[in-house]
């Protein structure tokens, strides 16, 4: 049985009014049709982005990282448009999704950007009719995607299609990342993270994180795919065409604010780039 603390229940008037500002009308039923829609309002209209926590680390500011705790994430979602990184969003997404009244729960994985690196991205799974969904939130998959430990599984869509396959007990989900266009693996490590796993992993990317120093961010745009990396725009069109430009120091405001949707007042806090150094232990 399943003894990990759990976090308290979000309150049904803030989860009535995050649905409102999802677009949808009513509390969804907790069924493949009510995922599929949220899934899909959450991908268009939630962004995974580090606004709030640059401005938080620049500031050196030594309190909760943005968005730990679902309530905050929530509040800064609806005040300004922000999102926020891995643990922040699986975080709140999680807490909406129980307070629906699906079985949802935290995960672990590792983007592999490199060989035996340790976990380090949160998720989101849901059970569904004794199968197992994956609704990730910065992987933006447009559609829940089925996790079968027996055959390979995929969401098909040019711009943000994605395939899972079991490997090891595990699962691998192959997706296009702006930093690797033509496919970039995770790999799903446990399905049963709770609330504090994820406050200690989230904390300590405090001290060193790729979202730390640059500008990022990802979201469902016009049937494909913008966001913004490494100091370009980033397009994935309807087609699955890539198409990549410089953001101009200048233009960033503009396109947070006009193509992400974030407040006018919280993007004129988003500092500018600084180099990124690189992790601990390999100067």
């Amino acid at each position: 049985m399943d003894k990990s603390p759990r976090p308290s229940p979000l309150a049904p008037a803030l989860a009535e009014r995050v649905l409102e500002r999802l677009g949808l009308k009513g509390l969804p039923a907790p069924d493949r049709a009510g995922l599929a829609a949220l899934y899909s309002s959450w991908c268009a209209r939630v962004p995974m982005d580090n606004l709030r926590k640059l401005v938080h680390l620049r500031a050196a500011d030594p309190g909760p990282l943005p968005g730990d705790s679902p309530e905050d994430f929530f509040a800064g979602w609806l005040a300004h448009g922000t999102g926020g990184t891995c643990w922040a969003v699986h975080g709140a997404l999680t807490a909406l999704l129980e307070a629906i009244g699906f079985e949802a729960r935290r995960g672990i994985g590792t983007m592999l950007a490199a060989p035996d690196l340790p976990p380090n991205h949160g998720l989101t799974s849901v059970r569904l009719d004794g199968e197992t969904v994956l609704v990730d939130g910065c992987i933006l998959h447009g559609e829940p995607l089925l996790l079968d430990p027996a055959r390979e599984t995929a969401v098909e869509h040019p711009a943000w299609g994605v395939r899972a396959r079991p490997a090891g007990g595990k699962w691998v989900v192959r997706w296009r990342s702006p930093f690797a266009p033509d496919g970039f693996d995770c790999r799903i490590d446990s399905l049963a993270a709770d609330a504090p796993a994820f406050t200690a992993l989230h904390e300590a990317t405090r001290a060193w994180s790729p979202f730390n120093y640059e500008l990022f961010v990802r979201v469902h745009r016009a049937g494909g795919v913008i966001g913004a990396a490494r100091g370009n725009r980033i397009r994935f069109a309807p087609d699955g065409a890539v198409i990549q430009e410089p953001l101009a120091a200048a233009e960033r405001q503009r396109f947070l604010v006009e193509e992400i949707g974030i407040s006018e007042a919280f993007a004129a806090r988003v500092p500018e780039d600084v180099p990124m150094p690189p992790p601990p232990g390999h100067d």
